[in-house]
Order: structure tokens, then sequence, then C-alpha cells
């Protein structure tokens, strides 16, 4: 009975991992219960759930997605966050704040182990590099910021002659001066 069992939920989380863009790789080393609730309520927030999941079945269902994790990537306590590229990013950054709010005197309680983004497979720096990449709004505020720059300063160049014209006959108009053109 153990192995049907197995073999539904391998099928189960490769068929999720199939549909997914990316995933990241954590490690929950001696969280306490609470701990792990705030974090998993902090992803939820996000959009994204995270899930305690057997490793030699995740090392399965990543096998059949076509990807061959190393051995170091599942060791442990661990626990997987999947989604699309924008979900990936956002489980990054969460984990990251999670980390630095849990124990700042006992670091490596929540650690990046690695994971996949868009077909590759990451390492524990990738994953962690994940939280440093902008979100989908912030690319679009700064796209919008490249776009918008260029007429701004092509506008202020055309008005540039005309306001200096303006201010010399209103210095002109104050000291009672006759305007000459």
């Amino acid at each position: 009975m153990p192995n049907l069992i197995n073999e539904i939920i391998v099928r189960q989380l490769s068929a999720e991992f199939a549909r997914a863009e990316g995933m990241v790789i954590v490690s929950l080393t001696s969280l306490t219960v609470a701990q792990t609730e705030g974090l998993r309520d902090q992803l939820a927030e996000r959009g994204v759930r995270l899930r305690m999941v057997r490793n030699r079945l995740a090392r399965l269902a990543l096998e059949q997605k076509g990807l061959k994790p190393s051995d170091e990537l599942f060791g442990g306590n661990i626990a997987c966050a999947w989604g699309s590229s924008e979900d990936t990013i956002n489980v990054a950054k969460a984990v990251t704040k999670a980390a630095k709010a849990l124990d700042p005197k006992k670091p490596g309680k929540v650690a990046f182990r690695g994971g996949f983004f868009e077909g590759s497979l990451l390492d524990a720096k990738a994953a962690a590099a994940l939280a440093e990449l902008p979100g989908k709004n912030e690319l679009r505020a700064q796209m919008l910021g490249l776009l918008s720059g260029p007429a701004r300063a092509l506008a202020t160049l055309i008005a540039g002659p005309g306001s200096s014209l303006a201010r010399v006959l209103q210095a002109k108009a104050d000291k009672g001066e006759p305007a000459t053109t």
C-alpha cells in the first residue's frame, strides 16, 4: 500500500512540476511549528504555497521533469515552493525576509538549498540571487522611467529658450525698463 501512495504522490508532483516555471527548495533546520507556520503565512500573502515534500519523492518527480538534481539538494528537512517565474521570485524574496526575521543570532535555520528556474537547475547561491531580481511591477516602473526620460528631456530642451526669454523680459519689467526686442 505505501508504494501505491508514493506512486500517486510522485505522479501528482510530476504533474505540478511540469507546469511550474520555477521552484525554490528551502532547508528548514530546527524551526518550531510556529515559525514554520509564520513562514507559510508570509508566503500565502504573496500567493505561494510552501510544501514539505519527502526527499526521495521530490527527486523522482524532478527526474521525471528531465532535471537531474544533485545529492546535496535533498537532505534533511526541506520544503518546496513552485509556480510561475514571478511566484518563484516572490518565494525567494519572502524566504530571505523570513530568514532575517526569524532569529538573527542563529542564522541558517532557513536556508536556500537550490531549485530550478525556467528549465535549469539552480544551486543555493543562484536560488538566493533570485531574491535580488526585481518583480514585475518594479520592472514596469523601470521601463516607464526609461521610456519617459528622453521625452521629458526633449520637452525641457524645447521649453528652455522660451522660458529664458520670458525671464529676461520679466526682469526688465521689474526694473521698470522698456522691453525692446
